[in-house]
């Protein structure tokens, strides 16, 4: 006969019932929530390491420096776009994105460019580094810089979500909200074996107490 005890809703069921179904549910989210927030948890707690000691971790910069001649209906494509002054933040036109792509094999995102009569000027920010991308329009070039600090330093950039973009800005907050449901069925799963763990109470408490007498006595 199949047992029907085990799976019955709490609210048709006696208190021992209850507290099981209730503590397998509690279980149940708490491994889930740790299965999604596992490799972020890890990534943020190393990348704290790393952002705790980055005075103490060298790391020298690379540049890498690109410059080609523009095709000359380009320039005078761009040079009429710029004599009548671009609403502000006006982006590159299709044909001078798709050109510099093949030719500078960048990808400019859809951000805003910067226009004046004889330059263009694109800020081309990135995890663990910087660039930039200018279209002179005098001399009929483009000149790009890539400036790379290293794979540290692009870690630390995702732990900060710095210039991530609005994908991984989607994923720390879908990883924090993981992390909270971890942390409150992992202390609701304590409190139901508190009776049995003398200890949990002062465990818990004092990884309460211990940064809050941190920050009120040494920090400033």
């Amino acid at each position: 006969m199949h047992d029907t005890t085990a799976t019955a809703h709490p609210s048709r069921s006696s208190p021992a019932q209850r507290r099981a179904w209730w503590l397998r549910a509690l279980h149940q989210w708490h491994w889930i929530s740790s299965a999604v927030s596992l490799f972020g948890m890890l990534m943020f707690a190393i990348t704290g390491i790393t952002l705790n000691h980055a005075g103490a971790i060298e790391s020298k910069p690379r540049i890498e420096t690109r410059v080609e001649a523009m095709p000359t209906a380009l320039v005078e494509t761009l040079r009429l776009v710029a004599a009548n002054p671009p609403s502000a933040g006006q982006s590159l036109p299709a044909d001078a994105v798709a050109w510099v792509g093949h030719a500078l094999d960048v990808r400019l995102p859809s951000g805003a460019a910067e226009w004046s009569e004889g330059e263009i000027y694109l800020a081309l920010p990135r995890p663990g580094g910087d660039a930039w991308l200018r279209l002179d329009l005098e001399a009929g070039e483009a000149e790009y810089e890539l400036t790379d600090r290293g794979w540290i330093a692009w870690l630390n950039d995702l732990h900060k979500g710095r210039n991530t973009g609005e994908a991984w800005r989607w994923f720390i907050d879908i990883f924090a909200v993981a992390c909270v449901l971890f942390s409150l069925t992992g202390l609701l799963i304590l409190q139901a074996h508190a009776a049995n763990r003398p200890a949990v109470w002062p465990t818990v408490g004092f990884g309460v107490v211990l940064p809050v007498l941190l920050a009120l006595l040494f920090i400033h």
